[in-house]
């Protein structure tokens, strides 16, 4: 039946190419509408349908009535996933090879490396746009600082968005280390000032929502980006919202991995006998910290936890409202996280000084409110992405598995299930195009448009297939300097000591998602089958050999 639709809609899109807008807009009626949520650095066990114990019942009811996926892959860091969420194309063919943050000389030149989503690959909303779709975007971008690399520029009719990776929630926008500054911009131009109450998860969900009720009714579908900052560091939540999480995380980050692990053995998600990746040498034993230590530590998870709730809060209005004005049941709805929990401390931020961390009041009895700064930290980021190897930033699983919940308009016959079955960020788009009816273009203008890389897994969400197509778990990676590559349930990762060996490592994630029983040993041919195939992603992409300084990311 919705392949049916499906067809009619994109045969008649065809047909109809060049007729006036109210025929674009009769082609359209019925088309479903997409929402796409985003949330940011939030952790692979951090909500209810992965075993987190943080209050997420919007979140659990989406699940019921939807799939949810415990084999999705991002990138390892922000603006390179979003890069390929938008495109459907690898962030090195995207523009964004690296953060817009960290550029060195040797990319200079290099299309591949501009640090903006480039204008060689064509963005969803464009693609959307043209189509006949209202498009709106309100949160973060981070791909593209200038007017004309702004959301607004690349197909969102409207915006509001924060330009940069992150910074206060508050309306006081200090930004993450001095260099940088906290933009935010509606529909293109600059925002002068923000309203007294303004608190990130809140003012995107009132823009969005405002958007939708303002277009209602008028026969065209909808694209919705509702890109949340939460819960980025600095970690600000209102303060009711802390005190839901009093006490709770009072037993530690070692106590939270284990307890998170078993919870995700329970639900199928990982098997029985895995072990988590050991805590870090550089994070102290739990029990061995001073009791101050302990409770400033503690606050810091509450805060985190709090931001979740809240946006999961946020989500149940703009899902109200769908339901309210009939159009829940004609709405694909993707919820997931653009990388793993950030277990990186401020100073890791370019530019950051010690100055500018030591004029925040981070007392107790302020963390988490107006001029704190504080952050999840190494400790807590690996209980998020338990059983995984690092966090944010890494090529290992604690970096780019994500959780994942689909719903797809109407009653599914495989609501309320789990799908084990690898898929990757870059399937986003492909999938969504498809959903919509919509072909992915050649050209956009006088632009010459690459090709997706991508493709639709369409039939898996709405079940008529147990596995996404063949080669969608074929994924190659590199930022930093990181690397790694996947066939099937076979992954290699190259990451330098400490973080690594050095060595390209040989690992079964399948059996081993913590990446602890290196296998290159035992299986060489297979390590050298898919050096061979990172070599060639390489080429293919467009990848430069630069070493990085990966030292404050320790």
């Amino acid at each position: 039946m919705m392949r049916s639709m499906l067809m009619i809609v994109l045969v008649s899109m065809l047909v109809g190419c060049g007729n006036g807008e109210e025929e674009a807009r009769q082609d359209l009626a019925g088309s479903p509408n997409i929402l796409l949520i985003v949330a940011d650095d939030l952790g692979y066990s951090d909500i209810g349908p992965f075993g987190g114990e943080i209050a997420t019942p919007t979140l659990d009811t989406l699940a019921r009535e939807g799939l949810t996926f415990s084999n999705f892959h991002v990138l390892p860091t922000c603006s390179p996933s979003r890069s390929v969420l938008l495109s459907g194309v690898d962030n090195h063919l995207a523009g964004l090879g690296t953060m817009g943050e960290i550029m060195t000389p040797e990319m200079e030149g290099h299309p591949g490396y501009v640090g903006h989503l480039n204008f060689e690959v064509a963005a969803l909303p464009e693609v959307l746009r043209a189509a006949g779709y209202h498009t709106y975007m309100a949160g973060k971008w981070h791909l593209g600082s200038e007017e004309a690399t702004s959301p607004y520029a690349r197909g969102f009719e409207e915006t509001f968005a924060l330009v940069p990776g992150g910074g206060s929630h508050w309306n006081d926008r200090r930004p993450l280390s001095p260099p940088q500054t906290m933009i935010y911009r509606r529909n293109g131009n600059i925002v002068a000032s923000l309203p007294d109450d303004f608190y990130s998860t809140k003012d995107y969900t009132d823009h969005l929502l405002e958007w939708i009720a303002s277009d209602h009714g008028d026969g065209k579908p909808f694209f919705a980006y509702l890109s949340y900052t939460a819960p980025h560091d600095p970690l600000h939540a209102p303060r009711e919202y802390i005190e839901k999480y009093a006490g709770k995380y009072d037993d530690g980050w070692d106590a939270l991995r284990e307890t998170r692990l078993e919870r995700l053995k329970a639900l199928g998600i990982v098997a029985d006998g895995t072990q988590a990746f050991p805590r870090l040498p550089n994070v102290k034993a739990w029990d061995a910290m001073s009791e101050d230590k302990k409770r400033e530590h503690a606050r810091d998870m509450e805060v985190y936890a709090a931001m979740i709730d809240y946006m999961d809060e946020q989500i149940a209005r703009v899902i109200d409202r769908l339901k309210e004005t009939g159009e829940y049941e004609n709405t694909l709805i993707l919820f997931f996280s653009d990388n793993g929990a950030n277990g990186a401390l401020p100073t890791a931020y370019p530019g950051q000084t010690e100055e500018f961390l030591n004029s925040f009041d981070n007392s107790l009895e302020n963390r988490g409110l107006v001029n704190s700064f504080i952050e999840q930290g190494p400790g807590w980021a690996q209980a998020s992405m338990s059983p995984g190897r690092m966090f944010k930033a890494f090529t290992s699983e604690g970096g780019i598995r994500s959780p994942c919940l689909v719903k797809v308009p109407g009653q599914s016959t495989n609501a309320g299930t789990m799908n084990h079955s690898f898929f990757h960020v870059r399937d986003i788009t492909p999938t969504i195009l498809d959903f919509a009816g919509v072909p992915h273009p050649r050209k956009i203008g006088e632009r010459k448009i690459r090709p997706l890389q991508g493709n639709s897994v369409l039939d898996l969400f709405v079940g008529k297939t147990q596995a996404a197509y063949a080669g969608a778990d074929e994924v190659g990676y590199e930022l930093f300097g990181l690397k790694a590559f996947f066939v099937g349930d076979w992954k290699i990762l190259w990451m330098p000591e400490p973080f690594g060996t050095g060595e390209w490592e040989l690992f079964d994630v399948k059996q081993d998602p913590a990446e602890m029983n290196d296998l290159s040993a035992q299986h060489p041919d297979r390590l050298e089958e898919m050096i061979a195939r990172w070599e060639q992603y390489k080429k293919d992409n467009g990848v430069l050999d630069i070493s990085y300084d990966l030292s404050d990311i320790e």
